[in-house]
Order: structure tokens, then sequence, then C-alpha cells
């Protein structure tokens, strides 16, 4: 069976988002043989972003390899990241193995086997660093499969005259809204709490605040989704049943760390609902020898906690404990 394998190599990276492309820099930087997977393009989760969203981060913050990051402005875009990240991986001439899903870890520490939708590879390590962008909340009610249904939003210009409902008051579910008017759609946000998320971008809350005190954008808070049909929605505002007219629906509920791939791999997660994988701060090694983890999924469902620029040293921890045990 061994001399079928496709590669052997010291470390497997799953994932080749910016902390994954952090790890694979310190591996190459101290000889060490790896190849970074992702199932699907580089910076995947990146490329899913809004195409005209602006990072909340610096470009400073967001450097990785020591690599200056220059932007027109002192926030960032995406396609400015998407640039960054592309020059990374042709300077430092990363491994990369993409459109490449993994699907299973088995072995043990030294001699892992490495599954993936091309092949089967060897390694003595492993690096977990997958995210959590991949992975939406569901909604969990009737009608959320339906084609109209989406958990991701790319551009506007589609929802020109149509009604639109975005459930959720963070981050993206602001941005989408906000977007959605100024294209002309009618909006709607469905809102579980009493207050647009205090945690929103600063520039970003007044302005959605205002848009709903004008009645640009209709909201209704203490609510949530009872069912999706194909021409309506039926919301729940407190034991009180009332329908919406509508044509597309954005759940913009969050997303979360791929769990049962985690427990797959027989790395344990705290049991109350944090689900936080039990991980090294020092060396970022699991319960499972040989098997580390790095990047924003160490926070579990605790997803605010963990960001590019506060992770992307997990690479130089791992490597290093990699090399001198």
């Amino acid at each position: 069976m061994r001399e079928k394998a496709n590669k052997y190599i010291d470390v497997a990276v799953v994932g080749a988002g910016p902390v994954g492309l952090s790890v694979g820099i310190a591996l190459k930087k101290r000889g060490l043989t790896y190849t970074l997977f992702d199932k699907g393009c580089l910076v995947n989760a990146l490329y899913n972003f809004p195409d005209n969203m602006t990072f909340f981060s610096t470009s400073r913050l967001l450097e990785i390899g020591d690599i200056p990051f220059v932007s027109r402005n002192d926030k960032p875009t995406r396609d400015e990241a998407l640039e960054y990240y592309r020059r990374v991986a042709e300077h430092f001439e990363i491994d990369l193995s993409l459109y490449n899903e993994v699907f299973s870890i088995d072995g043990k520490k030294g001699d892992f086997i490495i599954k993936t939708a091309k092949g089967t590879w060897y390694a003595k390590r492993v690096v977990i660093s997958t995210g959590f962008y991949d992975r939406p909340r569901k909604l969990g009610v009737p009608g959320e499969d339906l084609p109209k249904v989406m958990h991701y939003f790319r551009n506007a210009h589609p929802y020109f005259k149509q009604k639109v409902l975005v459930v959720g008051a963070a981050n993206s579910a602001c941005d989408v809204a906000l977007d959605l008017l100024r294209v002309g759609a009618e909006v709607t946000m469905c809102i579980r709490g009493d207050e647009i998320n205090p945690r929103v971008k600063y520039w970003i809350r007044p302005n959605i605040i205002n848009r709903i005190k004008e009645g640009s954008i209709t909201a209704y808070f203490h609510t949530v989704v009872e069912e999706i049909k194909p021409d309506e929605v039926v919301l729940n505002k407190q034991g009180e049943l009332f329908s919406v007219e509508n044509d597309f629906v954005f759940a913009m509920t969050g997303y979360q760390p791929d769990f049962a791939f985690l427990k797959k791999c027989g790395i344990l997660l705290t049991t109350d609902s944090d689900k936080i994988p039990q991980c090294s701060e020092n060396s970022r090694e699991t319960n499972v020898p040989g098997i580390y983890l790095a990047g924003v999924l160490c926070g579990g469902m605790i997803t605010n906690k963990y960001f590019i620029e506060n992770t992307r040293h997990h690479g130089e921890l791992i490597a290093e404990d990699i090399l001198h045990r």
C-alpha cells in the first residue's frame, strides 16, 4: 500500500488560508518538507468574502512571513488581500495542493495517513488550520434548503428591486443589508436580540441604525425565522407569527469549525457550548500526539476570539516544536 502513496512529507497542513500559509513558511524556513491542502482555492475563505469588503484590521496586522502588505488605505480590501497572499505564496514557493479536500487523517505520530480527493499522502506530523468560514450556522427551519436562501454574500447587484430578508445583526448582516439598500433592494432585517450588535464596525453601526430609524430598512427585533416559503417568510416575534413577502434570504448567522472532522481525528472538545478543541498554548499540539491546530478554529464556537493578526505566530510555535522534538 505504501508504495502507491503520492508523497511522503514531514508535515501535512490542512488549510491554505493566511495562517496555513504562515505555517508553511515556518516549516520551509526550517528545512521541513510539507504540503498545504485545501478543498478550495488559496485563502478560500477570503475569496468568499463580499467583493467590496474592507478589513477591520490594518494591512500591517495581516502580514505574514515578514513580507510587507502595502495597501492604498490603512484598512485593505478583499482584492488587495487576495493579491497579497498570492504574492506571499509565490515568494516562498509554497507547496500547495489546492482543490484537494482532506477526507481523513489516520495513523499515529510519525506515520499519519492522509486520504484526500486526489490520493493518499503520508506525513510524520499534521497541522489543521481550516478556520470556520466554510461551515455556516444553519437556522434549522423548514425551507432553509430552498435556492433563495444563502449563507454567503458576494455582490448586491442581482437583488435590485427584490424583497430581501437579512437574518442577523452582526458585521456580515449589517454590511449585506447596507449593500442591498444601495442597489435598490427592499431590505428587511430579522434580529433575535433588541439591538444591532455592539461589536459591529464603528463606521458601519451608526449607518445601519440610522437607516432603520428613518425606515429605509425595516427591522424586526426580538424576532426569529419560523419558516421559509417560496414567496414569503414566516417570522416569530415573541410568540406572534406573521408573514413577510420575500424573494431572497441571506442568513448571516455566523460560521463554525468543522467539529465532526476534528472529532474524527480524535481531538477532544470541551463539553459545553464553546466546543474549544484541546490544544497546548505553547506548542499548539492537541491531545492527539503529532496533530497540531493553528488559527481561528482554536476558539471553537467563540469565533470572535482569534483572528489572523493574533494567530499568525502559530506557525512558528508549531515548527519549533516539531523541529526540537
